[in-house]
């Protein structure tokens, strides 16, 4: 599974740029420089699953960075991030006649690096999509509330806290003549490294974090004469 991973995203990367330096060139770059926030809904994708864990149960999260874009072709865009993102998961199982209620939440506290091949079309008013890989690492593990007592694999601290993986979006934005550039995104990331230790003697096989966030930019562009 793991040789395939790195085939993929390989390959993710060399599409990204064939694909960009197949477009006309732009008779002058666009080159801008910003920050976004936003709010996220994030998860653990466990194997063995984990009984209580859903994405859509997740309390929401923020997350925020700085944006670096740089289009020299027509359609296509080279964009660079440095995020910090607030990943995890919550764990939330009814009570039982034999077992207390349990609601524990865990917080991973990532710097999230994506280089990002931007499609647009349009021109003051732009629709794009995002496309590329993304390297991270979590720099705070913390934990909230009740732990299943009837297991403890996924409330180990984290061991692999490098991460690497796929992120990809789809969003609108506006280009204003004197004040940027104004975006709004709906951005899906995937994990393709696992948190936790999956040998073969290892509880997990997989236990791969993914996320679901909207976001809002602001970008000023950098104008060369």
């Amino acid at each position: 599974m793991k040789p395939t991973r790195y085939i993929l995203t390989i390959l993710l990367v060399l599409t990204t740029w064939t694909t960009m330096v197949a477009q006309p060139r732009l008779r002058r770059p666009e080159i801008y420089l910003g920050a976004h926030a936003g709010v996220m809904a994030s998860s653990m994708l466990f194997d063995p699953t984990v009984k209580g864990i859903d994405l859509m149960q997740s309390p929401l999260s923020v997350n925020g960075g700085l944006m670096f874009r740089y289009a020299a072709h027509k359609v296509c865009a080279l964009q660079v991030e440095v995020n910090y993102m607030q990943r995890g998961w919550r764990e939330i199982l009814p009570a039982t006649e034999t077992a207390s209620a349990i609601n524990y939440r865990r917080q991973l506290d990532y710097i999230q690096v994506p280089l990002l091949m931007h499609l647009y079309f349009g021109k003051k008013f732009r629709g794009f999509i995002n496309l590329g890989p993304q390297i991270g690492y979590c720099f705070r593990d913390t934990e909230y509330g009740t732990k299943n007592p009837l297991y403890k694999y996924q409330y180990l601290p984290v061991q692999h806290p490098f991460d690497w993986g796929l992120a990809g979006g789809l969003g609108v934005y506006y280009r204003t003549q004197k004040i940027g550039l104004f975006q709004l995104e709906a951005r899906f990331n995937y994990s393709l490294g696992s948190a936790f230790s999956t040998k073969v003697t290892d509880h997990f096989k997989m236990a791969n974090p993914i996320n679901l966030s909207i976001n809002f930019a602001y970008l000023w562009e950098i104008k060369i004469k």
